[in-house]
């Protein structure tokens, strides 16, 4: 069993075959999003990028989360009657012979009480790579482990996010795709949230439909 933090890209390339593709690996990537924005999200982005830009040298791992990402992501609300946003739940998977193993800062899964398929996972970093591991490789640990639960029906997304910068990450199959890095202390901050609202959205569509399956 090897956990989650212990992955590095490199690593995971050469032992599950993965390809690093320059486009995202799905027919409806989200770089596609062009919501309008409220002005309700307009003043409380603001709000939040203001408290990120006095603090963003000063605050800790934990203070950048509970300040600034949470409040975020509680913004947008991921929970349903059969979904929630879980934060540093353990859940594992073998894929290909190895079994995968940790606990991602937060992740939406099926389930409102207690996680059951993940659909997306979320790790945050002071760094972009420490003697803790790189944080691109941790985040796709998680994902393949993600994708194997839900038997490869949906591609996985991810983020994780270093200081200022955010990284969207895209899974399908074996072929995986990272974004350049999107600096939440510029007007860059808007595209984030939008990408967020279209990552509710489907994930969300994608759960609701799991349960009219089910019926």
């Amino acid at each position: 069993m090897s956990n989650f933090s212990s992955w590095r890209l490199a690593k995971l390339n050469k032992r599950f075959g993965l390809k690093r593709k320059d486009d995202t690996p799905v027919e409806s990537p989200w770089q596609n999003t062009n919501s309008i924005l409220s002005e309700h999200d307009l003043f409380f982005l603001r709000k939040m990028q203001g408290m990120l830009k006095n603090n963003i040298f000063f605050w800790n791992e934990i203070e950048l989360i509970q300040n600034f990402i949470g409040p975020i992501f509680s913004w947008i609300g991921f929970n349903s009657e059969n979904s929630n946003i879980f934060n540093e739940r353990t859940f594992q998977a073998v894929v290909d012979g190895e079994e995968l193993k940790g606990e991602p800062d937060a992740m939406i899964a099926s389930g409102h009480d207690e996680p059951e398929k993940p659909f997306f996972c979320f790790h945050e970093y002071k760094k972009e790579v420490d003697s803790d591991g790189d944080p691109a490789g941790q985040c796709l640990a998680a994902m393949l482990a993600a994708q194997e639960i839900n038997e490869y029906k949906y591609p996985v997304y991810g983020i994780y996010v270093v200081g200022q910068n955010w990284y969207f990450v895209v899974l399908k199959g074996k072929e995986y795709h990272i974004s350049a890095a999107y600096s939440a202390v510029s007007d860059e901050i808007f595209e984030i949230y939008q990408r967020l609202l279209w990552l509710k959205d489907t994930i969300l569509g994608w759960i609701a439909a799991e349960m009219e399956n089910e019926k």
